[in-house]
């Protein structure tokens, strides 16, 4: 969508610098697509223009045979300015995506926050922005990452709970879930990781450049692709992956979060497959179902399912015998 949006800005005030018009196919080559998309971006640009839109507001574009060219270009062939709300706006959003790591060019978003400087005004630095990740040392690990070289570090693993020492070969940065990552090839594991900074607890540069396979490697600011996994997606596969079987009133179980996988059954039942924090977590959403839910998977916590009702289930039996002498109640009219 944003390569489309950029083109559709920049069709109209190519067309207006050539009033004499443009062969449609030599406008599609120029702007590196097919003469089909070309029309269809015409076709956009006409339902476009200034508030009202009405006749005389919206751009006109004209054919002549083969030729395309702009009659009315509906202001859009000069830069808008921006207003200084807007300008600040901008420059705030700006700071928090310069200081997210792994996203966008930082040299790009530091050109464009000085040239918003002047828009916004000094008010816009002065607004406090709030930290997208609780590590304070990814400058640290962003410049391992642009100086080429491998490291050594000391990891904690909190799933295994044990600490080891590995070499890596830096590949980026990522931001996740309100914390950072290095993400790298290990040596010891022969493929990708990605360390969370805060578990890095030491970390020593080595003089031998990095070199992870070229299949691991992506460059620096680059999206993932089509069919490529984001380089954040290992988080879904370190969260367990449950299995249930809902009844028809859980229906709305799989409009309101989010499933991997949903077979339907007869009369309204159900079987998805989600992931879930932590074993804890599910425990607790599979228990405030009721009846509408069965665990299917994984086996622990259908055993703690179990145990949890049982044990709810134990309140109701019925109450002991009650034991130790009781005053007999004093007769109507007794003088207390």
């Amino acid at each position: 969508m944003s390569v489309r949006l950029a083109r559709l800005l920049n069709l109209v005030p190519y067309l207006v610098a050539r009033p004499e018009g443009v062969p449609i196919r030599e406008l599609a080559d120029d702007f590196g697509v097919t003469v089909a998309q070309i029309r269809a971006d015409l076709t956009l640009l006409w339902m476009c223009g200034l508030p009202g839109y009405g006749p005389g507001d919206l751009i006109d574009i004209a054919f002549d045979a083969d030729t395309v060219r702009v009659n009315f270009a509906a202001g859009m062939d000069r830069p808008v300015r921006l207003a200084g709300h807007e300008a600040l706006a901008l420059s705030v959003a700006l700071r928090v995506l310069g200081d997210t790591p792994g996203v966008g060019d930082r040299g790009a978003i530091a050109s464009a926050l000085d040239k918003l400087g002047a828009a916004a005004g000094a008010e816009a630095a002065e607004v406090p922005v709030r930290d997208t990740v609780a590590e304070s040392d990814v400058e640290r690990y962003a410049a391992l990452v642009e100086s080429g070289n491998a490291a050594r570090i000391t990891y904690y693993s909190a799933s295994r709970d044990t600490t080891s020492e590995r070499i890596v070969d830096p590949i980026e940065v990522v931001a996740a879930d309100g914390h950072a990552y290095l993400r790298a090839w290990c040596r010891t594991a022969n493929e990708v990781r990605q360390f969370r900074l805060d578990r890095i607890d030491a970390c020593t540069v080595i003089d031998e450049p990095a070199a992870p396979p070229a299949s691991a490697a992506r460059p620096a600011g680059r999206a993932a692709g089509p069919g490529e996994p984001a380089p954040t997606a290992f988080l879904a596969s370190e969260l367990p992956l449950i299995e249930l079987r809902l009844g028809p009133a859980g229906k709305g179980i799989t409009d309101s979060y989010p499933c991997e996988e949903i077979i339907g059954e007869a009369d309204g039942y159900r079987r998805i497959k989600m992931r879930a924090r932590d074993l804890e977590w599910a425990r607790r959403f599979v228990l405030g179902l009721g009846g509408e839910a069965q665990v299917i998977a994984p086996a622990e916590l259908r055993d703690e399912v179990r145990s949890a009702a049982q044990a709810a289930l134990d309140r109701y039996a019925d109450p002991p015998p009650e034991t130790g002498h009781r005053h007999p109640a004093a007769p109507s009219g007794a003088d207390r």
